[in-house]
């Protein structure tokens, strides 16, 4: 091994190429029980769900594990990790098909470390790299503060949109973030088409185009995403960059039918192909306004979220660590005007099909 592997740990070849591809990646719910304790069977069956609905990727301890699993009064940061380790692995050794493990990572460098830490002790891939916590940070501490966790685990960067506690991250961040040597990927979520054109820019003109993956999160607009392909001029060239997959709590819900959305947009090739596919972008659009609470300002996004794989027999119920955060009033209505009016969007049936096995 040579030193730079030592110092910033590379992705394996096949972990690499799934990335590079472009697959679905679920933002992992947490499953509690009526008690609001970890409910591990369930929490397993939602994980099997995944894996049998053709997800790619499942990152676990971000934002719709809910962030308080780390706090002392929970600890149940290392018991979602490992069952999500737990669960990947039966999959494989059952079929064979690698799985990308990515592990929400948060908090100043002390805390950043150890939890990186962790997931790397529980062979996870690579971190999904919150900056949240540096609200007015200069980017020289917040590029040094990545260049320390990078020498944990390889990194995906995350651009969290600051309606939801995120903040500004100009161009020249994500050009500098780019280059960080095992940078593999970048989740793009400020729900911004501005704010998303300068991370594609900033990797543009990295000199690091090619070896990193660009995914969605911008759970409003993520089917346009996926088609579009932006060309940035650099120097003499013309790159070329598309966003090929999506990390999303979005698709923790109806995630087979996502698997089957991100096919489409792969194989589209005629104008009719297109046209659907933005028929079929609003709609998507419209059923995450519903599950995501857009009306309340993203209130009861995780509420929303449980409420459907409630209604799919996942989850017994919609608890969370936080006893006040519920639905909104009208989400509900929301949910079951979305429900009724997108009927092909939901893949009841297929989680009927299976329920019972990944229960078991």
């Amino acid at each position: 091994m040579t030193e730079f592997d030592m110092k910033y740990p590379v992705l394996p070849e096949n972990i690499h190429n799934i990335l590079q591809r472009g697959v679905v990646i679920p933002a992992l719910p947490l499953v509690l029980n009526k008690e609001r304790r970890f409910d591990d069977r369930r929490q397993r069956a939602l994980l099997r769900y995944y894996l049998d609905a053709g997800a790619g990727g499942i990152a676990a301890a971000v934002h719709t594990t809910q962030f308080s699993i780390r706090s002392p009064e929970h600890n149940l940061l290392q018991p979602v990790l490992e069952v999500v380790a737990e669960e990947v692995a039966r999959y494989h050794a059952r079929t064979g098909k690698a799985v990308v493990k990515i592990a929400g990572v948060i908090g100043k460098t002390d805390q950043a470390l150890l939890e990186a830490q962790l997931a790397s002790d529980l062979k996870y891939d690579a971190v999904l790299l919150s900056l949240a916590v540096f609200k007015d940070t200069p980017n020289e501490v917040i590029l040094e503060h990545c260049w320390n966790i990078a020498q944990i685990l390889p990194l995906v960067g995350f651009y969290l949109q600051p309606a939801v506690g995120g903040r500004i991250l100009d161009v020249d961040f994500w050009r500098l973030f780019s280059r960080i040597p095992n940078v593999v990927a970048i989740k793009i979520a400020p729900f911004n088409r501005y704010q998303t054109l300068d991370v594609v820019r900033g990797v543009a003109e990295s000199g690091r185009s090619n070896e990193i993956a660009l995914y969605t999160g911008n759970d409003d607009n993520i089917l346009i995403d996926l088609l579009t392909e932006i060309h940035i001029p650099v120097g003499s060239e013309m790159m070329r960059k598309r966003i090929v997959g999506g990390l999303l709590g979005h698709w923790a819900v109806w995630t087979r039918t996502a698997v089957q959305l991100l096919d489409k947009v792969r194989t589209a090739k005629t104008a009719e192909d297109y046209r659907s596919l933005m028929t079929l972008s609003a709609q998507v659009t419209d059923a995450n306004a519903a599950f995501f609470d857009a009306a309340n300002n993203y209130a009861g996004v995780i509420a929303g979220i449980h409420e459907v794989l409630r209604r799919q027999g996942l989850l017994e119920g919609i608890w969370t660590l936080d006893e006040d955060e519920k639905l909104s009033p009208g989400q509900k209505e929301e949910i079951d005007r979305v429900y009724a009016a997108y009927p092909h969007l939901n893949d009841d049936d297929f989680v009927k099909e299976h329920l019972e096995e990944w229960l078991a």
